[in-house]
């Protein structure tokens, strides 16, 4: 078991140094033009791809990572970069997660490479499972899959929202409802494979922040995919059914075992965002004069940016320490991962803020990345669990209490 450490071996840094010169060099130059397009950003992650950073090798090596830092280092400086081609190159990183969370072994060999594709025929995938009545509420869930026992063939039908990737992806994970009266534990997860007639792309939302990332509804009508696209296998799923239904044994909600997995991940990018933001406020107010002097110079300035740095670096450890228990197989006891989403995202909002302040009015344009920057960070206490949800969550853990 690998002990808990503050300090990046020199392999780490290596990577560390190779994703930023990446971030600093291809997606920042790109980052304003792919904000204003609001579309994905093929060419960059086609540039990732070349050199291996959308890969699936790349995020296994990290994934794999035994001090459980190989994932957060990666997400910070991506996030650095910038937030919204940032997550065009990890979104698929989601799926795949659903499939190494739920999947068997053949699963997860079979789809997970395709999510990615190769250099020369990138591919992307989504994860689906939030739906227009369905956020937080993962019982109110209502997309159906119904089995198809003379064919052996799962019929979906529904609606997803909020699908990173979503009508474009390549494969796509959709959780849906296998046995309503089981509520949340009656849920199970499906591979739609590439060009499975049903499937379609709803509504593409017009976002606040992260532009460059691809977000639509995903419609689901007859889909039928094969037994095989069952996450798990139909032996698990129904050996898990029946505990469910005989004596209310607590089992894994196969939505909630994807944003376990992740969250952690999800504080890393907002760890990158709040920093980038914080680096451009200090570069802006030593070089930025008023009344004669840099505005650093400044009390209200300088304190300013001295509470931005703790905060971001509090909410690095925080994503460390939760990052390092999962990889170790330490319970989370006091739900440290949404404890680190949780900080890690409000830090993120309010250093960004606080970035857009310094800046004065300058801040306030697209002149500055400050601005993007400020808006991409809205997401953080949003998606994955928003900041209520994670409070509701560390709250019933150190409670042990049904708290609403």
């Amino acid at each position: 078991m690998a002990e808990f450490t503050m300090e990046l071996n020199d392999e780490q840094k290596e990577v560390r140094d190779w994703i930023h010169g990446f971030a600093a060099d291809v997606m920042r130059p790109a980052a304003a033009e792919w904000d204003e397009r609001e579309e994905t950003p093929w060419p960059v992650i086609q540039e990732a791809a070349k050199i291996g950073l959308y890969s699936l090798d790349f995020y296994a090596q990290q994934f794999f990572d035994p001090t459980g830092l190989g994932i957060p280092m990666a997400m910070e400086e991506l996030f650095w970069g910038d937030a919204g081609i940032g997550l065009s190159i990890v979104g698929t990183g989601l799926a795949a997660v659903g499939v190494l969370a739920n999947g068997t072994e053949e699963q997860i060999g079979t789809w997970v490479p395709q999510m990615y594709g190769d250099v020369d025929d990138v591919k992307v995938a989504a994860f689906c499972s939030s739906e227009p009545d369905a956020g937080s509420d993962v019982a109110a869930m209502r997309t159906r899959a119904v089995y198809d026992e003379a064919k052996d063939e799962w019929v979906l039908n529904g609606t997803k929202t909020w699908a990173t990737n979503g009508g474009i992806a390549n494969v796509h994970v959709v959780v849906a409802v296998v046995d309503p009266e089981a509520g949340s534990k009656g849920h199970a997860s499906f591979i739609v494979p590439p060009n499975t007639p049903g499937l379609s792309q709803g509504q593409k939302f017009k976002k606040h922040g992260i532009r460059a990332s691809h977000t639509a509804e995903v419609v689901l009508e007859n889909v039928r995919v094969p037994g095989h696209c069952l996450l798990g296998g139909k032996e698990k799923l129904d050996e898990r059914l029946a505990r469910a239904r005989e004596n209310g044994e607590r089992v894994k909600n196969a939505a909630m075992a994807t944003f376990e997995a992740s969250r952690p991940a999800v504080g890393a990018m907002a760890v990158g965002t709040a920093r980038a933001a914080y680096e451009e406020a200090l570069e802006y107010a030593r070089t930025r004069s008023q009344f004669g002097r840099p505005i650093i110079d400044n009390q209200g300035v300088a304190f300013q940016l001295a509470d931005m740095r703790t905060q971001i670096d509090a909410a690095r450890l925080l994503v460390w320490r939760a990052s390092w228990m999962a990889v170790t197989g330490k319970p989370f006891t006091s739900a440290e991962g949404s404890m680190s989403k949780l900080f890690a995202s409000e830090v993120a909002k309010k250093v960004t803020a606080q970035a857009v302040q310094i800046l004065g009015g300058n801040g306030f344009t697209r002149e500055y990345p400050v601005e993007r920057m400020h808006r991409d960070a809205a997401i953080y206490t949003i998606f994955e669990g928003t900041s209520e949800i994670q409070r509701l969550v560390i709250a019933r853990t150190l409670s042990g209490m049904p708290i609403r």
